[in-house]
């Protein structure tokens, strides 16, 4: 649980139990938020520290999408959640100590935008039918990446949100949120902190279940006036997170694009999805929903594991 934030000179402090656990400082980019939250990059924090903190608190993290067992919260308990509309599809795996997948089946749609709008439903239900009593956080990430680094308890907060890689140095008038004020999800000009991913987020089960709840509920509003947002769920999660800030914010570093050029802010690219093929959309279809909402890819079933 985190307890406050308090500024000292050249680091924040975050007070985490009775352990006291520093953000450092670095040049170049923002590490921490107006309202006072860590914005996680390289060199901000000391992963063997930070690790010895959680290790005490014997946490369970659920996520629902499933890559690479070398990088994603190594040494702690996790259980991945893959959900797909061809389950037989998903070869079989052999999973490390304290890992666990589970692959549940959903339904097909035909658009990507469907799918995309329907990953919070599925969260929702998994976390109110499932989770309570199983995990202690919960992210959601897309199935169509590739972990190249370290994820870590670094990434862990009551509610997490990742900047998003194209719109990380642009000005807030370039955001590309929902403009039309008769969405659920309209936020005016000269307003947003930042532009998140809705490819990752995550936090504890509560305020994620809160999350999705909100944001399915807007989603059906605007669905029964005949509203599809710009970018379908993503648009509901930027409102949601303007209107509930974030505690941590996660830089680009955890949600980058492999067909992005490089940046000299970014020094480690942890995860980042890979170039899709659009025309590939039906083949792939099955590692669309929930974990991973972009079903258009280009990587196979065993590349993924």
């Amino acid at each position: 649980k985190t307890f406050g934030l308090r500024s000292l000179p050249g680091c924040v402090k975050l007070h985490l139990l009775k352990s006291d656990f520093i953000f450092k400082l670095i040049r170049n980019v923002a590490s921490v938020t107006p309202w006072s939250a860590p914005i996680i990059w390289e060199g901000t924090f000391d992963p063997i520290l930070i690790d010895s903190i959680y290790k005490q608190q014997n946490l369970t993290r659920a996520t629902t999408v499933f890559s690479a067992e070398q990088h994603y919260f190594v040494g702690f308990r996790v259980h991945y959640y893959l959900f797909t509309d061809q389950p037989e599809s998903v070869p079989e795996v052999k999973m490390g100590e304290n890992r666990s997948l589970t692959v549940r089946k959903v339904q097909s749609f035909k658009r990507w935008q469907d799918i995309s709008m329907s990953r919070m439903e599925q969260l929702e239900k998994l976390i109110e039918n499932e989770l309570a009593s199983e995990a202690d956080y919960i992210f959601c990430l897309d199935i169509d990446t590739e972990f190249y680094g370290r994820w870590g308890v670094e990434t862990l907060g009551r509610l997490v949100g990742v900047i998003h890689p194209w719109l990380f140095d642009a000005p807030r008038d370039r955001f590309t949120y929902e403009r039309r004020p008769e969405s659920q999800a309209y936020i005016p000009a000269g307003e947003g902190d930042y532009y998140y991913a809705g490819a990752a987020f995550g936090g504890s089960l509560e305020d994620v279940h809160h999350l999705t709840k909100t944001c399915r509920e807007k989603l059906h509003i605007d669905a029964a006036n005949s509203i599809e947002v710009v970018w379908q769920e993503e648009s509901h999660l930027n409102k949601y997170f303007l209107l509930n800030k974030p505690s941590k914010l996660l830089s680009p570093e955890y949600m980058w694009r492999d067909i992005n050029e490089s940046a000299a802010q970014i020094k480690v690219i942890r995860f980042s999805n890979v170039a899709k093929n659009y025309a590939e959309c039906v083949a792939f279809r099955a590692w669309g929903a929930v974990g991973g909402l972009v079903p258009c890819s280009r990587v196979s079933p065993q590349s993924l594991y």
